[in-house]
């Protein structure tokens, strides 16, 4: 992977890791069409492991908060926290025992372009969903956003967009229900980067090093800016907005899988 390369896939991991839209979907369209062929998920992890300092610059203090809260024992942290824990356990779940399967979808054009669809039709749905006003998931919503969650571990199918919009099923308000997602991706993106760790020395090998610090720091910066376009975006009701991209850029990918490209 050289230096442009590197910058225009931490480019798209930035833009589309807050976004609805898929960043795994849209890396794994980009990695096509620019020729990056890398082993395992050691990229894409690094990435959105870049992208997680981007979710604790705007929502770190509210995390460590709550982490407080949880310490002291405050009843509404240590329930808040506990839905938390229900809606990682599924993506948990799937990223560990799935392992193998998984790196195998994030070099399939045909599971991005399908993936891409799925979150076409999840925000499609949302487009009267906002007006409620719950501040947090019930038990069984925290379980479902879990559900969507791990679903979104597959290419195509967009973490925030799949997470929030079951938010906005379960009553939540649009900005809570954003909340929810961000602070549940801290420990899961975490933990998907403990994960990958072990095979940081050979990733590094076939990367570089230079281009994979570029491709992070790019990562990094440009998540900032769409977790604040995204959440501006939910003030306004505009989150099924994404919809018509999701099913287009879905649907190029399929063509383009279709046509051996």
């Amino acid at each position: 992977m050289n230096y442009w390369q590197a910058l225009l896939l931490g480019l798209v991991q930035g833009l589309t890791e807050f976004l609805p839209v898929s960043s795994d979907g849209h890396l794994v369209l980009t990695e096509h069409l620019i020729g990056v062929r890398t082993p395992g998920v050691f990229v894409e992890v690094a990435l959105h492991v870049a992208t997680l300092g981007s979710i604790l610059v705007l929502y770190g203090k509210r995390f460590f908060a709550l982490a407080g809260g949880v310490l002291a024992r405050r009843p509404a942290d240590l329930q808040y926290a506990g839905l938390m824990i229900l809606g990682m356990i599924p993506a948990g779940i799937v990223g560990v025992f799935l392992e193998d399967f998984i790196a195998f979808t994030f070099h399939s054009l045909w599971w991005a372009g399908a993936g891409f669809l799925v979150t076409g039709i999840a925000l499609w749905s949302t487009r009267r969903m906002n007006e409620g006003t719950g501040d947090r998931p019930s038990a069984p919503a925290a379980l479902g956003i879990g559900v969507a969650q791990a679903l979104a571990i597959l290419p195509g199918v967009s973490r925030s967009g799949m997470t929030v919009s079951t938010g906005l099923w379960s009553k939540m308000s649009p900005m809570r229900a954003a909340d929810f997602s961000f602070l549940m991706a801290i420990p899961l993106i975490a933990g998907a980067g403990i994960l990958e760790a072990r095979h940081i020395s050979g990733g590094i090998g076939a990367v570089g090093l230079g281009p994979l610090i570029l491709g992070c720091v790019v990562a990094f910066v440009s998540g900032i800016f769409a977790i604040r376009w995204l959440v501006a975006l939910l003030a306004r009701g505009r989150f099924a907005a994404f919809a018509p991209y999701c099913f287009a850029i879905g649907a190029v990918t399929l063509v383009l899988a279709a046509w051996g490209k």
